[in-house]
């Protein structure tokens, strides 16, 4: 694990796009511009960091090629990127080294050259939002356990539904991407030591859409674990094809329950698909349920404009791939597997796929907030006993100290030194009339 001081990678991308502007102004022939750009020096940084400076600048300038379609010029830049960047190097390298490879293929699509890649990315990526989040892969498990942000977000949605539930005996929890129950043993804790209002029944309906078995193989080990704390529980799946085919009536609702909805990094995979977004806010509406708990990626990865969200998307990386590297050790199988398997393809998707390819497409709560409204919900105050567990959780981490929270007025946001990475917010639904509901949207 890396324990480097002085710049972070963020920094480094932005003195990096400095330098690119102040360059772009001098106007250096292609065929030299590398030469000035690996050349120059910049006064207070070491020379490692001056490097780090260069080779981001050189993947800016090859962004810049690439959106006003000189693709010769972006091409040898790009080659320079691969060569100076690495997979297994600092957080600087692997970024570059991602970004690039995300660059040749947009390149090598609007050029004509691999066309079959573009229905190749929106199957991987379609497989990494429905399946492979859905089993949690060793990889991914082990970045949810060693990177703080999944937790602390987890535990904090968690304690809001307790809270809002804290005098019902039955309770339904509606979880939308269930994938290893993990947030639903923390539940169940909360609620076995519920002392005062005894639970009569803990039910857990799971939304799947692919990987059935997998998820009845989940309901049996929360199954175990409920009866070892001696809580009555019953586990219910809902399977259906798609997002979109979530409707009214597909879940059991009983006499008496408290129903809550539990949504883990699920929406934003909804935004490519016409009304999807409508239809499941008119299934989890009939519900009738206490709150709804979203957690989405803090960014902004849906602008229609090419050279925009690449540069959303490099910062955002950027922090990512470096709490990466303090958490995790640099040759780490599992790490590698994560960065090549499972984030080289969601940037490759939102860097180089257009229109109903591009499936990754987050925004910040600003967006989820306008979209929630239309729908007649309306955002809840995250409590301080929500807050203060996702300070605890972020005390357990090594590098909790540069995981840092704060509020977007009343959504919870958790980043790395300053970069949103994480939103957590809680909804709750309001009435509205049913013949004017499907305008809302």
């Amino acid at each position: 694990m890396s324990c480097a001081s002085g710049l972070s990678t963020v920094e480094v991308m932005r003195v990096a796009r400095e330098r690119f502007i102040q360059f772009s102004s001098r106007r250096y022939a292609d065929d030299c511009m590398a030469d000035h750009v690996l050349g120059s020096t910049a006064f207070g940084l070491s020379d490692q960091e001056t490097k780090d400076v260069g080779l981001a600048h050189l993947l800016l300038a090859c962004a810049e090629k690439v959106a006003k379609k000189q693709y010769g010029c972006a091409k040898k830049l790009q080659n320079l990127c691969d060569f100076l960047s690495s997979s297994s190097g600092n957080s600087v390298q692997r970024v570059v080294y991602y970004f690039s490879k995300a660059l040749q293929q947009k390149t090598d699509r609007e050029t004509g050259r691999n066309t079959s890649q573009g229905s190749e990315s929106r199957d991987v990526a379609a497989v990494h939002v429905e399946e492979a989040m859905a089993a949690l892969s060793p990889a991914l498990m082990a970045c949810f356990l060693e990177v703080p942000f999944f937790q602390v977000t987890e535990f904090a949605g968690i304690q809001a539904i307790v809270e809002n539930v804290a005098s019902s005996k039955k309770i339904h929890f509606v979880d939308l991407a269930i994938r290893t129950g993990g947030h639903c043993i923390v539940l169940m804790q909360a609620l076995a030591t519920r002392y005062e209002c005894p639970i009569e029944m803990l039910k857990v309906t799971a939304v799947g859409v692919k990987s059935g078995k997998k998820i009845e193989d989940t309901g049996r080990r929360l199954a175990q674990f409920a009866e070892a704390l001696k809580l009555p529980f019953t586990f219910k799946i809902a399977m259906v094809k798609d997002i979109k085919d979530i409707k009214e009536g597909i879940f059991e609702l009983d006499t008496g329950e408290a129903v809550a909805v539990y949504c883990p990094l699920l929406l934003s995979s909804t935004m490519n698909q016409p009304n999807c977004l409508e239809s499941l806010m008119k299934a989890l509406r009939s519900l009738n349920p206490r709150l709804m708990v979203v957690n989405e990626v803090e960014a902004n990865h849906n602008s229609p404009i090419f050279i925009n969200r690449f540069y959303k998307a490099l910062f955002y990386y950027s922090a990512y791939f470096e709490c990466l590297d303090a958490c995790m050790d640099r040759g780490s199988a599992l790490r590698m597997e994560l960065e090549e398997t499972y984030l080289s393809h969601e940037i490759k998707n939102i860097v180089a796929s257009e229109g109903e390819e591009r499936v990754n497409r987050r925004m910040k709560i600003d967006g989820w907030r306008s979209l929630f409204g239309k729908c007649g919900m309306v955002e809840a105050e995250l409590s301080l006993s929500s807050l203060y567990q996702a300070d605890l959780i972020a005390k357990q981490f090594a590098c909790g100290r540069s995981c840092t929270m704060g509020t977007n007025g009343k959504c919870f946001v958790v980043g790395w030194k300053g970069t949103p990475i994480l939103s957590l917010s809680v909804w709750k639904f309001h009435a509205v009339n049913v013949k004017t509901f499907k305008h809302l949207l």
